[in-house]
């Protein structure tokens, strides 16, 4: 089930309204929005099974059968359940050694199951581990996802800086619909005390949630769909039959389109959130006005940024035992975020081009501090800092996009050496990808008090404005919109 679905518009209705006449009472409620939130799980398999089918269980196949459909929620339950036991374990044990005991089974229980569905094919295929049973096994939706929510909350308890809750209040986190499948990666310390709030629907920020929504409708099925079906899926699955600008600006278009596709995204569930009287984290920043390495990765993903930080850079030593080690735990922070995305060498590129990357920075600027080089930043240094970093960033997601390897370095080929007058036309290149990419890049740079204002003037329309403001604009999106609703980038994560 996808945000921009007919069947999305008929399940969220149904989840608004019950979910506001259950909030006095605080235990049906939870338990509404949890099985809300797993059917719409559960929906999300759609192509993967259907657990109305397989009935009546006749035959021990049926039930195999029956199992195969239903076992990906069941392992959601399962982790949940286990997530609970352990964060109980850690808290009601009084002996260090003990706790220390709960949380380490807890972690290495989280990452044996991330590690089964999302590697086993890796050392199965392509390292060809023999002694693992051939098998082809599904990554199930969102699993990248609830074990770092599982894990932070399991390894916050240890760290005394959260009280577990209720099974049903954990459920409740980990589930919730609006983030289950692509974030934002919230932290339990965030959104466990909000369910027990009274929370007022008429302190609802209504305008800022409806334009979080019709932003992110606008980024995904407006922007990123288009761009994909004009250029970037395309040149990407053929480099070689497009000329280089074609291949350099499918290159840029993709930059655009997975942002526009995830921040769309989040920017949808945080505003579904909202209505719901749940505060999300942002999640982006204009990340594509970065000056540095550094400040991109401050303003893109951001809650799994902080997650890497804190749960990974931080353990490794951060920036504590010296020079050398700082630049290594930058790197090993970033390749193993790489392999967070999947088990393949184009993932640990583009996570080692942004670990080195960061280390170079850090390198240059305790050199240039050394030397007693200015380090004051001018116009002419920050223009520097965001052309270089732009492009740094785009070369990787050469890596992240391309569907091998040798397609990545096939498009890099290209655009180096594919220029001159024999090269082909630029028939991809047209006046409307030019017009959409430009404007998404210049977007970035308008300043967030204007944003601010404007949600500040919609909110103060009466609502009948507010009604035609918005039926207008999602009829725009309608007739903008291509053909069909492709799936989330990140849902493959």
């Amino acid at each position: 089930m996808l945000f921009p679905t007919i069947q999305f518009g008929i399940f969220f209705p149904i989840v608004f309204v019950g979910s506001w006449l259950l909030r006095p009472r605080p235990r049906r409620w939870k338990l509404f929005l949890i099985a809300a939130s797993y059917v719409f799980y559960a929906f999300a398999f759609k192509g993967h099974w259907t657990p109305w089918q397989g009935m009546p269980l006749t035959s021990s196949l049926d039930w195999v059968a029956w199992w195969r459909k239903w076992h990906y929620p069941a392992l959601f339950a399962g982790v949940t359940v286990a997530n609970q036991v352990v964060a109980v374990g850690v808290a009601e044990s009084h002996a260090a050694r003990v706790r220390k005991v709960w949380a380490t089974v807890g972690v290495v229980g989280d990452l044996a199951v991330l590690g089964y569905f999302k590697y086993y094919n890796f050392f199965r295929d392509d390292l060809k581990l023999e002694l693992l049973p051939a098998r082809t096994v599904i990554v199930p939706v969102a699993v990248s996802f609830y074990i770092f929510q599982a894990l932070s909350y399991v390894i916050d308890t240890h760290r005394e800086e959260l009280r577990p809750h209720t099974l049903i209040d954990f459920a409740c986190y980990l589930s919730f619909f609006s983030h289950v499948i692509s974030g934002p990666i919230v932290r339990a310390r965030e959104f466990l005390p909000q369910l027990h709030e009274r929370f007022d629907p008429r302190r609802i920020d209504a305008s800022l949630a409806f334009r979080l929504i019709v932003a992110g409708m606008v980024k995904k099925v407006v922007v990123a769909d288009n761009l994909a079906r004009w250029i970037v899926d395309p040149v990407f699955s053929n480099p070689r039959g497009f000329s280089a600008a074609e291949n350099l600006v499918a290159t840029y278009s993709y930059a655009v389109q997975i942002y526009a596709d995830f921040s769309g995204y989040t920017d949808i569930a945080i505003g579904l959130a909202l209505l719901l009287g749940i505060r999300f984290p942002p999640n982006f920043d204009a990340p594509y006005r970065a000056v540095s390495l550094q400040d991109f990765w401050r303003r893109w993903h951001m809650t799994l940024s902080r997650w890497l930080r804190d749960y990974l850079y931080i353990p490794l030593g951060g920036n504590r035992r010296g020079e050398t080690r700082t630049y290594v735990n930058l790197s090993l922070t970033m390749l193993l975020g790489g392999l967070w995305h999947g088990a393949d060498l184009k993932f640990v590129l583009w996570g080692a081009i942004h670990g080195l990357g960061l280390a170079a920075e850090r390198f240059w600027h305790s050199r240039r501090d050394a030397l007693g080089f200015d380090a004051g930043p001018t116009v002419w240094s920050r223009i520097g800092g965001w052309f270089l970093t732009f492009h740094v960033v785009c070369f990787a997601w050469i890596f992240f996009r391309a569907a091998s390897f040798d397609l990545a370095t096939q498009m890099i080929g290209r655009i180096a050496s594919g220029w001159g007058f024999h090269s082909g036309l630029p028939n991809l290149v047209t006046p409307g990808v030019i017009a959409v990419v430009v404007a998404m890049l210049a977007a970035q740079f308008v300043p967030a008090e204007i944003t601010v204002t404007g949600v500040r003037r919609f909110s103060r329309l009466p609502a009948l404005a507010q009604g035609v403001t918005l039926g207008l604009a999602f009829f725009a999106i309608e007739h903008l919109r291509p053909k069909g609703v492709a799936p989330f980038i990140y849902f493959q994560f």
